[in-house]
């Protein structure tokens, strides 16, 4: 029984970290200021969307990360119900809105699943990263999406290193 909850709890703490790693990622300035992701809950939702998209696709090659990766889009569903907390929503409709949060992650996580080259990824990005809005950065960001997956998949297990930082 004790061993039980030492796992849970080893569990819930290895996706904080990896949950941590994500928002890191997502936040730096670089995707606002050179690749022109709109700097507003819509965008830094898409950003945070696509690099758990980044993260779940390395974790979903070892079978056995399957809990890690339902306790990491567990933490990340709690991260979204306190940002819409923080910005004022109350319990009323909150069941609503997390539903809406979820067919657009799972509606992302599909789209960039599916895309599986260069130009298919700057479509994927376009449609969701720049909102439908035709934007010159969706190339370069198709570039940094794909060699931040490819990365990833080269880090060791336990590791959440998505490379360097586009320029």
């Amino acid at each position: 029984m004790l061993n039980l909850f030492s796992r849970c709890k080893t569990l819930k703490s290895n996706a904080d970290r990896l949950y941590a790693a994500v928002v890191t990622r997502a936040r730096e300035p670089v995707f606002f200021v050179k690749f022109a992701v709109p700097d507003t809950i819509d965008g830094r939702f898409d950003l945070l969307t696509l690099h758990a998209w980044l993260l779940l696709a390395h974790l979903q090659t070892d079978p056995a990360a399957a809990a890690l990766a339902q306790a990491f889009v567990d933490r990340l569903f709690i991260g979204f119900d306190e940002a819409l907390r923080e910005q004022g929503g109350g319990d009323v409709g909150m069941g609503r809105r997390m539903k809406k949060f979820a067919a657009a992650f799972y509606g992302r996580l599909k789209a960039y699943d599916e895309a599986q080259d260069h130009a298919a990824m700057e479509k994927a990005l376009t449609r969701n990263l720049y909102r439908g809005v035709e934007e010159a950065a969706a190339g370069a960001m198709a570039v940094y999406v794909l060699g931040a997956k490819q990365h990833l998949s080269l880090t060791p297990e336990g590791v959440v290193d998505f490379g360097a930082l586009p320029v």
